[in-house]
């Protein structure tokens, strides 16, 4: 037996490694997408509506969403339970609003989130995309309790 990767036999590991490799993604793609199916994980439209206003105002340059994003301003990946939700739904769509609306505090010395001028309309569909992302099962991340 030969103790050189003869040319063919580089060939073969190569396709069939790429070839189990790619079995194993599809495998994995169908398994999450079978997971957020029957977890709930359709959005409404009013949703995907908020979801584009957080795209288009660059939310996330400042803020994370599950640890992703800038670090200059809260987590806001479970601020709809931060609020109260779980508790008092109608509240926290009402104290999430209001927050949104009094930026900037002019707060001396602390970073400010700059009045983007939303509707009512465009604060509601933020406020359920919000509402949305406190629903995802992250298993717990980010670590940080704030999450």
């Amino acid at each position: 037996m030969s103790e050189r990767l003869t040319k063919s036999a580089a060939r073969n590991i190569f396709f069939g490694g790429t070839i189990f490799f790619f079995v194993i993604f599809v495998a994995l793609v169908a398994q999450s997408v079978s997971y957020a199916r029957q977890n709930g994980a359709v959005p409404s439209e009013s949703v995907a509506r908020g979801k584009r206003i957080w795209e288009r105002h660059a939310c996330f340059d400042c803020h994370t969403l599950f640890g992703e994003g800038a670090r200059f301003a809260p987590e806001l990946g479970k601020v709809w339970l931060r609020y109260g939700g779980a508790e008092d739904p109608d509240g926290a769509r009402e104290r999430l609003k209001d927050w949104i609306k009094s930026q900037p505090t002019r707060v001396e010395g602390r970073h400010q989130m700059p009045h983007f001028n939303l509707t009512e309309q465009n604060l509601d569909d933020l406020v359920d995309f919000f509402r949305y992302t406190s629903t995802i099962n992250t298993q717990n991340w980010p670590p940080k309790g704030r999450g």
